[in-house]
């Protein structure tokens, strides 16, 4: 796909990974919708920094918990931008808790925005998207998640859950030109409950013995919209092996 003068919406874009993903579009002349939960202010920042590239840019603020906001995001993107090509799945939750822990609130707080928001999403935008227009579905997944083990339940659960819709949903579209792949993330930013040091000593586990940068994660997303035509259903895993140990 040609990225030029397409629009994509991109949850969670106002900050961290969504940012450096909403910024490497725009640089290639992608319009943008760039959904935000309570980032007023660092959505207004983001829209100045892409709008520098020459591109149109809309935020809009929405709780992915509540259903009837969801399903507000792809007729505002329609509305505001006239077209949708580009779909990113990318805003999630994570809180701690083990098993044992997590309550039927957490569960389903965490199925809601990590789960049921991005079936919601794709189901809108295929719907929305003309026949004869090709479309991208990139959901963010967790490369830990993918593996699971008894640390961050619900989330863990949630992102197992949306590696197979991922799946589902790549061979429901794959006739109608859309493609649905997944990112997987190890060690790419800290969380924002952990500080710069104990992110760091991530690395010592880490076959690459490194940690990533949100530049690898773009390079994963532009492979898959600007390359990947004739590949849906794939995930790769942007953890520097993390997922082999």
């Amino acid at each position: 796909m040609d990225i030029q003068g397409k629009v994509a919406l991109i949850t969670g874009g106002a900050a961290r990974v969504g940012k450096a993903m909403a910024l490497a579009l725009a640089e290639r002349g992608c319009h943008l919708i760039i959904h935000y939960g309570s980032s007023a202010e660092a959505a207004q920042r983001t829209l100045a920094e892409l709008q520098t590239y020459g591109v149109e840019a809309w935020a809009i603020s929405a709780d992915l918990n509540d259903e009837a906001q969801v399903n507000k995001l792809i007729p505002f993107a329609l509305e505001q931008a006239g077209r949708l090509d580009i779909l990113v799945n990318n805003a999630s939750i994570f809180p701690p808790e083990d098993f044992l822990s997590a309550s039927s609130t957490s569960w389903d707080r965490n199925m809601m925005i990590n789960l049921k928001a991005p079936f919601l999403l794709s189901q809108g935008f295929a719907r929305a998207l003309p026949a004869e227009r090709p479309g991208k579905i990139i959901n963010l997944l967790d490369s830990a998640a993918l593996r699971p083990k008894n640390h961050h339940f619900s989330y863990t659960m949630s992102k197992v859950g949306l590696e197979g819709l991922t799946k589902v949903m790549a061979h429901a579209l794959a006739e109608r030109n859309i493609q649905v792949n997944g990112i997987a993330l190890g060690a790419i930013l800290p969380s924002i409950n952990d500080d710069r040091e104990k992110f760091e000593r991530l690395a010592q586990t880490i076959p690459a013995r490194r940690t990533g940068s949100t530049q690898d994660v773009v390079n994963a997303l532009l492979y898959f919209i600007q390359a990947g035509d004739y590949v849906t259903g794939e995930i790769i895993r942007v953890d520097g092996g993390k997922h082999l140990v």
